[in-house]
């Protein structure tokens, strides 16, 4: 008999899940089995006007969603649910030199991100993933965990420190808010999983991404070894920034190279190639990838104000978005899934999660 495999949300998977003995974040967290026959797809919303200011005032009946064109029942929820939040800090040798800064940002989470019944977990990365501080609601106790944060290898394996935060977030109860905010360089050095794999975990567990870039500008005041490419790795040509020699300047292939205009439709080719698991794909920058696929943004700073600002702007999005929840009519369509949500303003910006991917399986 065959069955459908999706990235969503799934009742029974979920409740599986919650029967589960209660595991610590430094454990290896199993992947659920996510073959499902009833689904929930979660859609973050964010609205935006003309001049970048969000929009918190649109009814519920002002939104549409069609999930590869076919328009959906849907539920727009307006109330509001705890954060889980959990950070990922890239603290290897490369970022010596931003750490301090980041470790003062401990008020800016409790007071703009965590918010009433909200909790936050801290880890920390370089070629391993270290569990700071789990799920709390104690600002003091999250400050001394940014504290503890020290400088570690040259590595930073910011896929398989997602993945490892995203698994953590999926754990946490169903009426949660499940927030990943990874501040980390743009590239990833030494991870052993797929994004593809990445991406099932985190729209499965319906986590949205938002980034903060620690500028590579400040990280070589430090004039410490940076990880390059090379047999030092073990990693192929393509795992970094620029384009392989010989691969012509294609829209694919400028897209995999990390410019992406931003709209669902720029983005979509290459989460299909991504989920396809075509061989050799071309992944640069998955911290962007990753808040593109789910509905997330990315931040930069350069200085302490601007990490300032990041913060309070994540926090300003997480609390004024809208929850979309809807089951698919069109389960049995298997492969990418095009989600696309509008208002009955043609003067607003809606920005979602492009879609989701489902395969069917014997």
């Amino acid at each position: 008999m065959s069955g459908l495999r999706i990235v969503g949300t799934s009742a029974l998977c979920l409740a599986a899940l919650a029967a589960q003995t209660a595991t610590q974040p430094t454990e290896s967290i199993p992947r659920p089995d996510i073959s499902v026959r009833v689904t929930e797809i979660v859609v973050p919303v964010t609205v935006h006007d003309r001049d970048g200011n969000i929009v918190d005032s649109i009814q519920p009946r002002e939104f549409h969603l069609s999930d590869n064109g076919k328009q959906q029942d849907i539920n727009t929820d307006v109330t509001y649910h705890p954060i889980s939040l959990m950070i990922c800090i890239q603290a290897n040798a490369a970022v010596e030199a931003i750490l301090p800064q980041v470790k003062r940002i401990g008020p800016l989470l409790q007071n703009f991100i965590i918010g009433e019944g909200g909790e936050a977990a801290i880890a920390a990365f370089d070629h391993r993933f270290m569990v700071k501080q789990d799920f709390t609601s104690d600002a003091d106790k999250i400050n001394e965990a940014l504290k503890k944060i020290n400088v570690g290898s040259s590595t930073s394996a910011l896929i398989d420190a997602m993945d490892e935060g995203v698994r953590i977030l999926a754990h946490r109860p169903k009426d949660r808010r499940r927030v990943l905010l990874v501040m980390s360089e743009t590239r990833d050095f030494g991870s052993t999983n797929k994004m593809r794999t990445l991406l099932y975990d985190a729209q499965f567990a319906n986590v949205i991404v938002y980034t903060v870039e620690m500028s590579r500008m400040i990280a070589t005041v430090t004039n410490k070894p940076y990880p390059g490419p090379g047999p030092l790795n073990g990693l192929p040509p393509a795992t970094y920034g620029n384009l392989p020699p010989g691969v012509p300047a294609t829209p694919t292939s400028v897209m995999q190279s990390g410019v992406l205009p931003g709209t669902n439709a720029d983005v979509v080719p290459l989460f299909v190639e991504i989920m396809r698991d075509v061989k050799s794909i071309f992944v640069d920058n998955p911290a962007e990838k990753m808040t593109k696929a789910t509905g997330g943004q990315e931040f930069s700073f350069y200085k302490q104000k601007g990490l300032e600002e990041a913060i309070q702007k994540i926090g300003s999005e997480i609390h004024r978005q809208y929850i979309i929840t809807y089951n698919p009519s069109n389960k049995d369509e298997g492969g990418w899934h095009d989600i696309r949500v509008t208002t009955n303003r043609a003067d607003l910006k809606v920005r979602a999660r492009p879609g989701y991917w489902m395969a069917t399986v014997n």
